[in-house]
């Protein structure tokens, strides 16, 4: 949408007072975030001046636009998911005149429209840019509005992918991250077998052969992340695929949701633990350094005490690098909904304690023992004489952050020795460099 409105002549102001358009992309995945969507909308619609308008975007609206202008009076405009393209459109309607009631721009394909001329599905942080490889989903998750929202998976032409991909090193990004609801679904719509496997291999030639055919560019992309792969797809190609580039990063995000056969069968979830004991180990063994990330949900509709001790058991057996917890939120219209929302709050969130203790231990000792080992990080803050940043093993806003003595350059990628270590962060100096900066962590417990 941004890009959309800077061809139209429109420019960015991070201070909402100066904006002449405020545009609030919400968020209808769980309830916290739904409260959050309507919390903004309120602040601004109290604080907007006659001259502005204010537009409800994205998932929240497309599924309750009509109730989120009802709770949020002095809303101007609301615009889904699925035609988001039509922004410019719908901004300019609103600057034209009066309207004593709501713009509301909902249409309901039934598909998600991913490829709109030449709009780039990129989004850049610093030197970390996101490419987004598909949109919406064909997975029966039991607790999940997505498709609701989002609609069926659709998958973008691979020469988009690269081509964005050549133009994101032209610019002098370092790290890609491959991004949809499941990236291990790309190219299922396409009949591409194995397309996430195809897609990162043809990445991974273009980006070299780019950077090969010229001197002049900057230093090209390191890193090749990939988030969000489904259990199951996870495939003995794409392990062989990531193992034999070194672009791709030694890390895979990859929601798990739960450990329990039960549970997973209520969540309409793959219920193979099996599976995932042999992929997770064929992986360690296959890819050098791997960094192994997933989330799980606590509270869902009828966990026992004993399938909720499975679970721990089960976070405690394979001890992956980065956990995410979240506990059970009811979604109207999802197939869970049958099940209601039986288990209580305080219960959740004792549960939800107990998964982050036992986690912050875990991550805690896999922090101590990278200290005094060289890693690579990517600088994305400086300041007092410090420097902020991350290494390979974690992803941008949802992973920990590298602390490293002396201000480098924003978007730098430098090596650094490893010195001190906290339940989620490292501290570090750079390699060859001596006066250590190092934090004693006390027990999570």
């Amino acid at each position: 949408m941004a890009q959309l409105l800077g061809k139209a002549g429109y420019s960015i102001s991070v201070d909402p007072e100066k904006a002449g358009v405020l545009i609030v992309n919400t968020c209808g995945f769980i309830g916290p975030a739904k409260e959050e969507s309507l919390q903004v909308l309120s602040e601004l619609a109290a604080q907007k001046t006659h001259d502005q308008v204010l537009i409800a975007a994205g998932c929240l609206t497309q599924r309750y636009g009509v109730e989120v202008a009802r709770q949020v009076p002095g809303i101007d405009g609301i615009i889904g998911t699925r035609r988001w393209m039509d922004i410019v459109d719908v901004v300019q309607q609103l600057r034209q005149g009066q309207h004593p009631q709501p713009i509301y721009h909902l249409p309901n394909e039934p598909k998600t429209v991913v490829d709109e001329g030449s709009v780039r599905r990129v989004a850049i942080q610093g030197a970390s840019a996101y490419i987004k490889i598909a949109d919406g989903c064909r997975r029966p998750c039991a607790f999940c509005a997505i498709p609701l929202i989002k609609g069926t998976a659709v998958s973008r032409p691979i020469d988009s992918i690269l081509d964005e991909a050549s133009m994101l090193q032209d610019i002098g990004v370092k790290e890609i991250i491959l991004i949809a609801q499941d990236t291990t679904d790309y190219g299922h719509d396409l009949g591409v077998k194995d397309g996430l496997a195809d897609l990162l291999e043809k990445l991974v030639e273009r980006l070299n052969m780019d950077q090969a055919g010229n001197d002049s560019a900057p230093e090209g992309v390191s890193w090749i992340r990939v988030m969000y792969a489904y259990p199951g797809y996870v495939t003995d190609r794409m392990i062989d695929v990531m193992a034999a580039h070194s672009k791709i990063v030694p890390y895979l995000d990859i929601p798990l949701q739960h450990a329990d056969p039960g549970v997973l069968r209520r969540m309409r979830r793959p219920a193979n633990i099996d599976w995932v004991h042999r992929t997770l180990a064929k992986m360690r063994q296959s890819i050098e350094n791997l960094a192994i990330r997933t989330t799980f949900i606590v509270g869902y509709p009828g966990e026992t005490e004993q399938e909720f001790q499975n679970l721990l058991d089960f976070i405690e057996e394979i001890r992956f690098d980065r956990v995410g917890a979240f506990q059970f939120s009811f979604e109207p219209g999802t197939y869970s909904e049958a099940l209601g929302d039986p288990i209580p709050a305080e219960v959740k969130q004792e549960r939800w304690e107990e998964v982050m203790v036992l986690q912050q231990g875990i991550s805690l000792q896999k922090n101590q023992a990278l200290v005094g080992k060289e890693l690579e990080v990517l600088i994305e803050g400086q300041g007092d004489g410090l420097s902020m940043g991350r290494t390979y093993r974690d992803a941008p806003e949802i992973d920990g952050l590298t602390i490293v003595e002396g201000e480098i350059p924003i978007g730098e990628m430098v090596p650094v020795r490893i010195t001190g270590a906290m339940t989620y962060d490292l501290s570090g100096v750079l390699a060859g460099e001596g006066s250590p900066l190092s934090f004693v962590e006390l027990d999570p417990t």
